[in-house]
């Protein structure tokens, strides 16, 4: 008996950190942004964006997942619907490069190798990092000169996938990302020509399609085979 017992805790220790069903893909959707410049929609892509994600099935309820994306950013003013912003006629673009990790939750138990349940919504939380152009000084012509920042941000979000054979998946979700600066329009208090004004942080998001292929075996507690 003992011998069964260790055996069986060798096969389902040896399962769990060999065996997990990993997903790996890339996504593709549209971001926006919401600032001091530009419409103040929390839910309007503008910008075509994209990147790729790994995650690690916990269970099937949870899940880890690490991306990369790539997040173009603009806000004209001529397209707000408040009266001064489209007077005074700013816009701006800036491209974002974030790597985010983070938990996957399912409202419903899923596995892609089963077919009794076949889709789920779930939410999910990250902790993100993401590198952006920021304004750093005034040269004397007046041209302003940037520079390579980085930052950090909150990406929450919403989201439903579903199983398309035994490898593929597919994922749609839409996300926000908090930040904790107020320049990812270039405004800033440093120079008088990009002081716009405002004193909330930036937001942006994306939303977007994922198609993901999905390999290993399932964990032990829940292999049939």
């Amino acid at each position: 008996m003992k011998r069964f017992i260790l055996t069986l805790l060798l096969a389902c220790t040896t399962s769990i950190t060999f065996s997990q069903i990993h997903e790996v893909g890339f996504f593709v959707g549209g971001s926006n942004f919401i600032g001091d410049i530009g419409r103040t929609n929390y839910l309007f892509p503008n910008e075509f964006a994209g990147g790729l994600v790994y995650k690690y099935n916990l269970n099937p309820r949870m899940a880890l997942r690490g991306t990369y994306t790539a997040l173009p950013i603009s806000g004209a003013d001529a397209d707000s619907d408040n009266l001064f912003r489209q007077q005074r006629n700013f816009s701006f673009t800036n491209t974002l490069h974030e790597f985010a990790a983070g938990i996957e939750y399912n409202f419903f138990e899923y596995n892609i190798r089963e077919l009794g349940q076949t889709f789920t919504p779930y939410i999910l939380a990250e902790v993100a990092a993401f590198n952006y152009k920021a304004p750093a000084s005034v040269n004397a012509s007046g041209a302003v000169q940037f520079t390579n920042e980085f930052s950090m941000s909150i990406p929450l979000g919403v989201g439903i996938k579903g199983r398309i054979s035994d490898h593929l998946a597919f994922a749609f979700e839409s996300a926000i990302r908090l930040t904790f600066n107020d320049e990812l329009d270039y405004s800033t208090d440093r120079i008088a020509s990009l002081n716009f004004g405002g004193g909330g942080n930036d937001f942006y998001t994306f939303t977007g399609f994922s198609l993901v292929y999905t390999f290993g075996r399932p964990p032990c507690y829940a292999d049939t085979e």
